[in-house]
């Protein structure tokens, strides 16, 4: 394994005899926060707007909330950056933890309960629960940015707290406490850095920056009247705007809950990120700083950020691995909360594999078999024809482990092979045998397969030209 640079937290392992009792999350609606779009609209600036930044803010870090000398030193000491050039470049890999918090009136003691006002009303403000966890990794030795998306009912070891929902650590520590949990879930892999966004700074960075084009999956309504909360959306591609940005985001009545909102995240994030590079983004510069100062809370410096503002935009789409931690819904029966619990075995080999730190156990060794490989079919072409043609060619590859699974809403033209645990080599094997398709490394795939298989029209192409090619031999044929 390589050396890594990173601070490395010392952690032990903690047994079960240290839990304490978790607080209740006073509300809980659900993720409206797209996988770190605070970072990602920072990061999609072009270096032209890097270098504007670096003039407009002061060359502190933007910290809305001073940091104790002992939680300043959970993040790494070193710089990130080197700026003996015109623009400061990364001069290693780094880890920056990207926190989104959505705080209410309610969540708040310094503010009146709802029945002063009416209903909960948003805060700016940085001190609650966090709904959404990202552990980003920018790499510019292997050109890579990966995204790392925790689930915030997660369970494993907070500070102080016990075995307990790992979004809580924000409440009760902050970011500092945040970096401690994710390092103890993720086996002591270093932070260097924290982002922290609320809930006004996404929709308003949405806005900033002209909204975004995405594919609705269904219809998805719901009305919550004591938060002010009004989700109505259609199903189809539409383009965005900041308010129904969030609502895509918020919606929770799908079968995987809180895994359902990860996924969106992460078409959302995939899209966001082909499309917000244009000239048109240096004339929103002054609208997405002021959100950058007003709603986005980071240890980073100015220098830093623009830093990773320059490899950014420099990342090859192919080259942007978002993955989920792995694991399963808890037993209701088991446990007195909603759980997801991790597979800390997996979750080691994804670390090594994508992060660099830990020791990776081999976890080809089952690979050359075809038949330990579980693969899954979400047709998007409506041709059953086409799926049991897919289903048969698997079969003559030695893929045997296959389950059609539900539909995949939006139309594709080219198929999807989708590494849903990052396991690239299992999902190259499977683009080989089947001679089509585009390797994604995400997990908006099928959450019990290794492979999932988005079905494009590239598919029935390469069916319609076999069969043509076997028409013609065949009238061949008969001629002698």
């Amino acid at each position: 394994m390589a050396t890594n640079k990173f601070l490395h937290l010392t952690s032990s392992k903690y047994s079960k005899t240290k839990n304490q009792q978790e607080k209740p999350s006073k509300l809980s609606p659900g993720n409206w926060f797209g996988l770190g779009l605070g970072l990602a609209g920072v990061a999609m600036v072009s270096a032209t707007a890097g270098a504007l930044l670096a003039v407009s803010l002061s060359s502190t870090p933007l910290m809305q909330q001073k940091l104790s000398a002992e939680d300043a030193a959970v993040f790494s000491q070193q710089n990130l950056a080197n700026s003996n050039m015109r623009l400061p470049e990364l001069t290693r890999p780094v880890n920056i933890l990207v926190l989104g918090v959505k705080v209410l009136t309610s969540d708040l003691e310094e503010y009146p309960h709802e029945g002063d006002i009416g209903y909960h009303a948003l805060v700016n403000s940085f001190k609650g629960l966090s709904d959404t966890m990202l552990l980003v990794r920018f790499d510019p030795k292997n050109q890579k940015l990966t995204l790392l998306s925790i689930p915030r009912d997660t369970r494993t070891y907070v500070e102080d707290r016990g075995l307990t929902k790992i979004n809580a650590a924000n409440y009760y520590g902050g970011p500092a406490k945040s970096a401690k949990a994710v390092s103890e879930l993720l086996g002591g892999v270093g932070i260097d850095r924290y982002i922290r966004v609320n809930v006004q700074g996404v929709e308003k960075l949405i806005d900033a920056l002209g909204g975004v084009t995405v594919y609705v999956p269904q219809d998805m309504k719901y009305q919550d009247d004591s938060q002010h909360l009004y989700i109505n959306l259609k199903a189809g591609e539409q383009h965005l705007n900041g308010d129904k940005v969030l609502q895509f985001l918020r919606f929770r009545y799908d079968n995987l809950g809180d895994i359902g909102r990860v996924q969106r995240q992460q078409m959302l994030m995939r899209e966001f990120t082909e499309q917000l590079v244009n000239v048109n983004t240096l004339s929103r510069l002054p609208k997405i700083l002021s959100v950058i100062q007003s709603h986005i809370d980071t240890n980073l410096s100015v220098e830093e950020l623009v830093a990773l503002t320059n490899f950014a935009t420099t990342i090859d789409n192919s080259n942007m691995q978002m993955l989920m931690v792995p694991g399963e819904f808890s037993n209701p029966e088991e446990y007195n909360a909603s759980y997801w619990l991790p597979d800390l075995r997996s979750l080691d080999d994804m670390i090594a594999q994508h992060f660099d730190f830990g020791y990776n156990r081999e976890q080809w060794e089952n690979s050359e078999s075809t038949s330990y490989t579980r693969v899954a079919i979400q047709d998007s072409t409506e041709s059953w024809e086409a799926v049991d043609e897919l289903v048969w060619s698997l079969n003559d590859a030695g893929y045997w482990n296959v389950k059609v699974a539900k539909p995949w809403s939006t139309p594709l033209e080219v198929t999807r092979i989708v590494a849903q645990n990052g396991d690239i080599q299992r999902a190259e094997a499977v683009q080989k045998s089947l001679g089509v398709g585009k390797i994604f490394v995400e997990s908006t795939g099928y959450l019990s397969s290794d492979v999932t298989i988005q079905l494009g029209k590239d598919w029935l192409e390469k069916k319609n030209e076999s069969q043509d090619s076997q028409d013609s031999q065949d009238s061949q044929d008969s001629q002698y």
